[in-house]
């Protein structure tokens, strides 16, 4: 399988937006976190959550194309083909069935709302970020509005309560908040 590094350099020389880069550098950190706290394959769950966006560049926002790409790009990557799935999955090419699938659904947009989070708070860093306020925030439509809630609410297909995913999230990106500049 690829190894980290290798699909970070990846990434790296591939995504121009940094905003975009350090979402996915979020969403492997929950992405992780969440295998650890599921039992479930650490390294795998983290390049899933490392490459998930990898043609958004590319794609200009065309959803129809949006994982399309990314998973034929991959097809040439030394990835196994459960990773390349939840790519189509976490845009909703294929259903979400398998854990992985289902944990890429709900990691994605669960970055948005916590970095949302961040930046609203007075000092602008992960460590204010309060679960509580989150949850708060999932109610307000107008708050990170192009953040899929009903996405991030599969969590419980994983077995976890929003509350425990929100927090468990959170953690993951307050690990590698300097990476991300919050």
């Amino acid at each position: 399988m690829l190894s980290r590094q290798a699909a970070y350099d990846f990434v790296k020389g591939r995504i121009a937006n940094p905003n975009l880069f350090r979402h996915m550098l979020a969403t492997e950190a929950v992405m992780e976190d969440l295998a650890e706290r599921l039992g479930e394959d650490r390294a795998l769950w983290g390049l899933t959550g490392l490459l998930h966006d990898l043609d958004l560049d590319v794609t200009e926002g065309d959803m129809t194309r949006h994982g399309r790409v990314a998973y034929e790009v991959l097809g040439g990557m030394d990835v196994p083909e459960e990773l390349r799935r939840a790519v189509l999955a976490h845009v909703g090419h294929v259903a979400a069935e398998s854990r992985l699938e289902r944990a890429i659904v709900a990691a994605d947009p669960v970055t948005g709302l916590i970095t949302a989070g961040a930046l609203v708070v007075p000092t602008r860093k992960l460590a204010d970020v309060k679960v509580e306020s989150l949850r708060k925030r999932m109610k307000e439509k107008r708050f990170a509005a192009n953040v899929s809630r009903e996405q991030i609410a599969t969590c419980v297909g994983l077995g976890l309560e929003l509350e425990e995913f929100l927090g468990l999230a959170l953690r993951a990106m307050q690990r590698v908040s300097a990476d991300l500049g919050l």
